[in-house]
């Protein structure tokens, strides 16, 4: 169902309010050949009446001969701003760039965060954006979590379906995205609600079973049978199962790039507002999968590089898996069992799922 802009404007303004913006900020709005009408017209009509200062930056796409697909995390690292110092300088002359177009996994995008500049992704449909508009609440669940995964130096990762993955950690930053940019140089997406950090260099072991209903990203594809993928030092080194897999298979090995197949970033989704059962009702293209991705209480792994948590490897292959039933135990501490989050609101919300069945 489509929403007003009346709403979305409302909603626009509630994260912009988050993100701590002020009158007479620079706001740039980064736009590309895909980006969606009523959310570019919805976000400048908030920002010019916060009083800030909007312009709007508009590039033309890339990468469209060498991916497979139409999703804008199909090829990562080369965007319109790659040799473009002229559009570069004009983002880290702002207060806060609005990327309706996407610049995830670039050098650019690091070198204008470093400047102090606040950069917040947004690209989901705008009935998305609205029903899943962050909070303060958001913030403070993520951010525990995060504290969580700083503290320990192993995830293990299990499940009924034979799943049993060991990660080491350490070596990178816990990640909270929960949705807005409230710190000068931060970097976010909405919607979002997870957290998420990168094992150390090689040093994840085991086997992941992706079983009926978890999701393959940007493929947009619930797994109907299962999948096996073995993990040795820090790289899937085998994909076995049926179509699926071989598709799988197919997709990563049409980019000739042996990183494509390391284990990236690893967490868990703590946001109870989106739904995994999201991709069923949406054309494969109007969007990207946040609600896979932030779930309460999946395990949301994936492959390719971990440059976005300062590592060196790089790739055009992003591969991201939610999974679902899964548990997770922090240095043999549980933070979640069977897509259960072991804190007090994922506790409460699944004994009430319980009293209704």
């Amino acid at each position: 169902m489509s929403v007003s802009d009346t709403d979305l404007i409302h909603a626009w303004k509630q994260v912009l309010s988050l993100s701590r913006l002020e009158p007479g900020q620079i706001v740039t709005v980064l736009t590309g050949a895909d980006t969606h009408p009523q959310t570019l017209r919805c976000a400048i009509a908030a920002a010019s009446d916060m009083q800030a200062r909007v312009n709007r930056l508009d590039l033309p796409p890339v990468n469209a001969e060498k991916s497979l697909s139409r999703d804008s995390l199909a090829y990562l690292g080369t965007t319109p701003l790659t040799g473009n110092p002229a559009a570069i300088a004009a983002l880290k002359a702002s207060d806060l760039v609005l990327d309706l177009m996407t610049l995830l996994f670039s050098p650019e995008q690091h070198e204008i965060l470093q400047t102090g500049t606040k950069i917040l992704l947004a690209i989901e449909p705008p009935e998305v954006l609205c029903r899943l508009v962050p909070t303060e609440a958001d913030r403070a669940r993520v951010q525990a979590a995060a504290k969580e995964i700083e503290a320990a130096r192993q995830m293990r990762i299990t499940s009924r379906a034979g799943t049993d993955l060991v990660c080491r950690l350490g070596s990178f930053p816990a990640i909270s995205e929960y949705g807005f940019v409230d710190q000068p140089g931060r970097w976010d997406h909405w919607p979002s609600g997870f957290v998420l950090t990168w094992p150390d260099e090689g040093a994840s072991q085991g086997r992941v079973v992706l079983d009926r209903g978890d999701i393959l990203l940007p493929m947009k594809d619930y797994v109907t049978d299962p999948i096996t993928l073995s993990i040795e030092n820090g790289y899937v080194v085998r994909i076995e199962g049926g179509l699926q897999a071989d598709l799988l298979k197919e997709y990563m090995a049409s980019y000739e790039d042996p990183e494509a197949y390391a284990v990236s970033h690893i967490g868990w989704g703590l946001q109870p507002r989106a739904h995994w059962s999201m991709l069923a009702h949406y054309n494969k293209e109007t969007h990207i999968g946040m609600d896979a991705r932030a779930f309460e209480g999946n395990f949301l792994w994936s492959m390719g590089p971990n440059n976005e948590a300062g590592g060196h490897r790089t790739t055009a292959c992003h591969i991201d898996i939610p999974m679902r039933h899964c548990s997770v135990a922090l240095d043999g501490r549980a933070v979640v069992i069977d897509g259960v989050v072991q804190d007090e609101a994922g506790l409460s919300r699944a004994a009430r799922r319980k009293e209704t069945l």
